[in-house]
């Protein structure tokens, strides 16, 4: 019986992103959405471009990592439970331009992403050929949680009195906490993060067994096709206050820019000279992405 099998697989399948935490060369658990696929061997498939390589090469240097489902948007449940999975991650430094071995993964990502299939047209080719250059990420599960529906409150987190990141989670009704176990393991759990003197005061489920440390806030949001996508990570260190938690914020990090309409322009030229910088430590051409390939299981999709 593999780990994994003590999940109610069918939730964690319908499941349209998940949050996954590698940990930084600092030990800060390093928190972000993504898509993943679950395989028959009941290993995890997950991937990135290499314009976002930082997770690939956590891994590479400490493989333990940690994934919670808990953003239901999309996948068609009403009151979907959370699951947590604790495990190890492999991410070979093979650069993938094509499908191969992974095209339940690609095809999964064009029917849930429509929008993400006009990439491979012709007129965007050249502007997110870097989409497609990607690593690929085996997890094995080691542990597997599962926890009762996060309810959230339905207002958001609020203001701070000038507290760090305080503006962003005021956007969301709840975050994602990723922290570290006696062990040095992540650990992740979505909750109500609210203001308090010098940061914020963090619940924290019994089934977490976060530790004192540097630790993570991650606040997400997409719609039901994986669109209209938006995150902001707030680093700090976690703290005990009493009974409770507290995470003093040290950094914001806003990836995809904070919703200007000129943080795209932004995007795109991060992801190109990220791309570069990857390939030109490693003494390498750039290599050529397989569209006729990708094509072809875009027109399967579009065919069902």
């Amino acid at each position: 019986m593999a780990v994994l099998d003590s999940a109610p697989l069918d939730v964690l399948d319908a499941y349209r992103t998940c949050e996954f935490v590698t940990l930084a060369k600092d030990g800060t658990p390093l928190v972000w959405p993504t898509a993943v696929r679950r395989r028959p061997d009941g290993t995890l498939l997950l991937s990135t471009s290499l314009a976002f390589a930082q997770k690939a090469l956590n891994i590479r240097r400490d493989g333990r990592v940690a994934l919670l489902f808990s953003d239901p948007t999309g996948s068609g449940l009403d009151s979907a439970p959370e699951v947590f999975v604790g495990g190890r991650a492999e991410c070979p430094d093979e650069i993938r331009t094509g499908p191969q071995g992974a095209e339940d993964y690609w095809r999964m990502l064009f029917e849930r992403q429509p929008h993400s299939r006009a990439y491979v047209s012709v007129p965007l080719r050249r502007m997110m050929a870097w989409y497609y250059l990607r690593l690929l990420i085996t997890v094995t599960p080691e542990q597997v949680v599962v926890r009762e529906p996060f309810v959230p409150s339905g207002t958001p987190v609020g203001g701070g009195g000038g507290l760090l990141g305080a503006d962003r989670l005021a956007r969301y009704s709840s975050a994602v906490l990723a922290a570290r176990d006696a062990s040095g393991a992540p650990v992740l759990a979505r909750t109500r993060p609210v203001p308090a003197d010098g940061g914020f005061a963090v619940p924290v489920p019994a089934d977490c067994a976060a530790s004192p440390g540097p630790a993570s806030l991650l606040v997400h949001r997409h719609d039901e096709k994986i669109n209209r996508m938006q995150n902001a990570l707030v680093r700090g260190e976690l703290r005990r206050a009493g009974e409770s938690w507290l995470l003093v914020p040290e950094r914001v990090v806003e990836p995809m820019g904070s919703g200007r309409p000129t943080d795209a322009f932004k995007v795109l030229g991060h992801t190109g000279r990220a791309t570069a910088r990857y390939l030109e430590r490693r003494g390498l051409t750039r290599p050529a992405v397989q569209w006729a390939e990708f094509r072809a299981l875009v027109a399967q999709v579009k065919g069902r």
